[in-house]
């Protein structure tokens, strides 16, 4: 198995697991996309983090190894688009990438196609398909200049340059730098906080921001009022009434995601 999972209190644990490099075709897209499926399906999970074995990569990207052997440039990696995630736009739960070393390519569509990134000390992006003759079409181009100052994003898509994990976080791209040794402790920690979170809200925010990060101000309040269900299903909710009963009694609230 390329991909193995556990679950520990709401949180899917998702771990790429290929040597050498893991790298991504077909048959490993398609098992991130059931993991992640998982995720969207299982009321029980609430966030997942995705990570890599090894130390030295996180993910190499598209298997170059297939494509040499036949695997097309364009081949169908299933529902979830390269990766399981980078085209898997109804998932309406989290996910932390910890990135544990060398996030190259399609490893950094995947990452980017996360909501919130870790990063080991040595962990270092590139997106270096221009130096293949390709572009990085499994996100990359589109989601790199919403990440970054256009350019660095540039930079970044035209050259194939490494960014080095400090320089990431410096630009707002990844949310912590750690030791490796303390990576998954810390992703894990972020996980736990969005557990503790009421899970309607937490719906509610990925919808929202989904669909109202291209729109101006009143254009967004428009769209969060009256075209998000996520939001109204939110507000008429028990948890909506539960979180403040809670703080007013100064007890931790209990959720019941309706």
């Amino acid at each position: 198995m390329t991909v193995h999972t556990t679950v520990d209190n709401g949180i899917l644990t998702i771990t790429l697991d290929r040597p050498k490099a893991n790298a991504i075709d077909v048959p490993t897209s398609r098992a991130l996309h059931a993991a992640f499926a998982r995720l969207h399906d299982d009321a029980s999970l609430r966030v997942a983090v995705v990570t890599a074995a090894g130390e030295r990569f996180f993910s190499a990207g598209w298997d170059l190894n297939g494509a040499v052997n036949g695997e097309a440039i364009d081949a169908d990696h299933g529902p979830g688009g390269f990766a399981g995630l980078t085209e898997f736009f109804a998932l309406d739960k989290p996910v932390i990438a910890a990135v544990n070393g060398l996030a190259i390519g399609g490893g950094f569509e995947l990452a980017l196609a996360a909501d919130l990134i870790v990063a080991a000390e040595h962990a270092e992006f590139a997106l270096p398909e221009v130096l293949r003759g390709m572009v990085a079409d499994s996100g990359g181009v589109l989601r790199l200049p919403r990440r970054l100052p256009r350019a660095i994003a540039m930079e970044l898509l035209l050259t194939g340059r490494r960014l080095g994990a400090a320089e990431a976080l410096a630009h707002g791209l990844v949310n912590q730098v750690v030791d490796g040794s303390q990576l998954l402790d810390a992703a894990m920690s972020t996980a736990r906080a969005i557990v503790a979170a009421a899970p309607l809200a937490v719906r509610a925010i990925k919808e929202v921001m989904r669909a109202t990060e291209e729109q101006d101000l009143a254009a967004a309040y428009r769209t969060m009022r009256s075209g998000s269900p996520a939001y109204r299903e939110m507000l008429v909710s028990q948890d909506a009434q539960e979180g403040p009963r809670a703080f007013v009694e100064k007890r931790a609230p209990v959720w019941r995601g309706r």
